[in-house]
């Protein structure tokens, strides 16, 4: 008996709410929807529709991946970030919603201070340089220690047409910079080493291990840029960390041992630390 799109998705469903996929029913849906390349509408609509062996067979490989622990966002190749589609892969870290707090917080400041250039540190996918280059009239260069992280930003940076507003450097923070900024912008690394073994399976056995790694205490990163900062920043320039949600107060001390002024911690919608910025003096 041939599956139908109704079958089929009450198949991946069970299977992947037996996985303990906490989004089960929409994954599903959107595994489906890749296959057949068909809006979410035309899923509903063509319930009754019959499958090819071929269709089945390629929805089933993209359900047992995410049943296995793999993200539902690298199984897509892409997700949405500030309203902007970006390609995700291994290389990248997924970019998630509490950093668009990090990213507002900046577009806010960059407006109002009238920023015309950035560093963004440890940039991944690029969707904080990205964003930056897209919402302002600010020019960047973005860093990553990893050249395939490197590479996915260019090709995202080209698909949101701001290719020629950011410089994609291979460096380890400041290592290969010359150029002084307007603002520093970074999510950096800021999981404690001994808590990663702990984290969710999605995230501990697939998201690159170098964006997730902050040292001991988790605060490796804030501490090595913030030191290396004043000489890369202009006269008042500023720096943006997205951080833990219990990392405010240490990220405060750390920036203004290193003599930055201004500075604040920012809430998230829950209510959570989730963005330090500071001021050269």
């Amino acid at each position: 008996m041939s599956n139908t799109v109704e079958t089929a998705l009450l198949w991946a469903k069970k299977l992947l709410k037996n996985s303990e996929c906490e989004s089960y029913s929409l994954d599903a849906e959107l595994f489906m929807m890749k296959v057949l390349d068909i809006s979410r509408v035309k899923l509903f609509i063509d319930m009754d529709r019959k499958l090819s062996d071929s269709e089945f067979s390629s929805f089933k490989e993209l359900v047992e991946k995410r049943s296995s622990g793999v993200p539902t966002q690298y199984i897509l190749g892409s997700c949405e970030f500030m309203s902007l589609d970006f390609e995700v892969n291994p290389f990248t870290l997924i970019p998630r919603n509490d950093t668009e707090i990090l990213v507002e917080t900046a577009i806010e400041s960059f407006e109002k201070n009238g920023t015309k250039t950035f560093i963004d540190i440890g940039t991944g996918s690029g969707c904080i340089a990205i964003s930056l280059a897209r919402y302002t009239g600010a020019t960047g260069v973005a860093v990553d220690i990893s050249q395939g992280a490197i590479e996915t930003a260019k090709r995202n940076a080209y698909k949101n047409g701001v290719s020629e507003k950011i410089n994609f450097v291979l460096s380890d923070c400041f290592e290969n910079i010359d150029e002084k900024f307007d603002a520093i912008v970074s999510n950096p690394p800021y999981i404690k080493t001994d808590v990663i073994k702990g984290l969710m399976r999605e995230v501990r056995d697939n998201e690159p291990y170098n964006a997730l790694d902050g040292g001991s205490d988790g605060l490796y990163f804030y501490r090595k840029i913030s030191n290396e900062a004043k000489n890369y920043l202009n006269e008042k320039g500023s720096i943006f960390f997205e951080i833990g949600y219990d990392q405010g107060e240490e990220v405060r001390d750390i920036l203004l041992n290193e003599g930055f002024s201004d500075v604040r911690i920012i809430k998230d919608l829950a209510g959570l630390d989730r963005v330090v910025t500071g001021v050269k003096k």
